[in-house]
């Protein structure tokens, strides 16, 4: 379908900034850039309580920010990654999109600011999203989690490691984990699918991105081939947790994505895969702006909770 009106203007009002392509810039220059263009964003839903603390990761502390959406204990919790191609983003750029996922799932939302590429490069991001998801059900009892009740999840490259987390976990004999939320997640190293070609330029992320994106993360071309960076290059993919894929139209990343949630439903897995028409890459976290963005929260809690086996939450 043609683009929804109101991405349009979304995508209007980011040209009128004149910005320089991301792939031209240096990784900090990449940064500043994505978190000043974050901060105009309002802030995120109002929730219980929001607190940090740093937890034990391979390489040092990892701070980690924690969204409780009510003084029930305990809750389920979800351990969700920011997306970012693993080189930009942060606590503070996804901090609305958690207060809307806690609130609409009912669970504690665990943000894990894992480290970044090029200083960090493959496997980095990978091991520490895999430690937190550990450490959150280790600890589930002193966090009023209910550490049978946790899932993790994650948009773009956030997406990508919440995947790789579920690998991870099955082929290390754990965390056991309830649930996996993909948003349009990177899945593949490679560049040549229908989606890329039809939507590699002029919807926010673009393919030269997304090279930018993947040439800082790799320590060199040969790691795209690992299942731990490209989930769908996986063997086998029975025995994981049941997922939600979200996807967007005019997104280069669409076909892999819906790639990924067909291997996951021929292996066996339990999966909804959510196509949102008229939309593009990262709408995920514009629900003050875009109505698909507040239905994709609301269909994730919805997930979620069902996952956690809790009710449909009032509106």
């Amino acid at each position: 379908m043609a683009l929804d009106p109101q991405a349009q203007a979304v995508l209007a009002q980011i040209a009128a900034l004149n910005l320089p392509p991301r792939w031209t810039l240096s990784p900090e220059e990449a940064r500043r850039q994505f978190e000043a263009r974050m901060a105009l964003v309002p802030p995120g839903e109002p929730v219980h309580d929001v607190s940090d603390r740093t937890i034990p990761g391979p390489a040092g502390e990892i701070p980690v920010r924690l969204y409780r959406p009510s003084a029930d204990v305990p809750l389920p919790a979800l351990v969700y990654y920011h997306g970012g191609g693993w080189v930009v983003g942060s606590i503070a750029s996804h901090d609305p999109t958690c207060r809307a996922l806690a609130n609409a799932a009912g669970c504690l939302v665990i943000s894990v600011d894992y480290r970044l590429a090029p200083e960090h490069k493959f496997p980095a991001a990978a091991e520490d999203a895999y430690a937190a998801a550990r450490w959150v059900v280790e600890h589930a009892t002193e966090m009023g989690v209910d550490p049978t009740r946790v899932a993790v999840g994650g948009d773009s490259a956030g997406g990508n490691l919440a995947a790789v987390v579920c690998l991870m976990a099955r082929e290390r004999g754990g965390p056991p984990l309830a649930f996996q939320l993909l948003v349009y997640p990177v899945t593949d190293f490679r560049f040549d699918t229908v989606s890329y070609r039809v939507n590699g330029e002029g919807y926010l992320l673009t393919t030269r991105d997304m090279e930018w994106f993947w040439n800082h993360y790799l320590p060199d071309p040969s790691a795209g081939s690992h299942p731990y960076a490209s989930p769908l290059r996986a063997a086998d993919l029975r025995g994981l947790p049941p997922a939600l894929v979200i996807t967007a139209e005019y997104d280069p990343l669409r076909d892999e994505g819906e790639a990924y949630a067909e291997r996951l439903r021929q292996a066996g897995v339990p999966v909804t895969l959510a196509r949102y028409e008229g939309v593009f890459h990262g709408f995920f976290g514009m629900g003050h702006l875009l109505d698909k963005a507040r239905a994709a929260v609301r269909q994730s809690g919805e997930a979620l909770r069902a996952a956690f086996g809790m009710g449909v939450a009032a509106d």
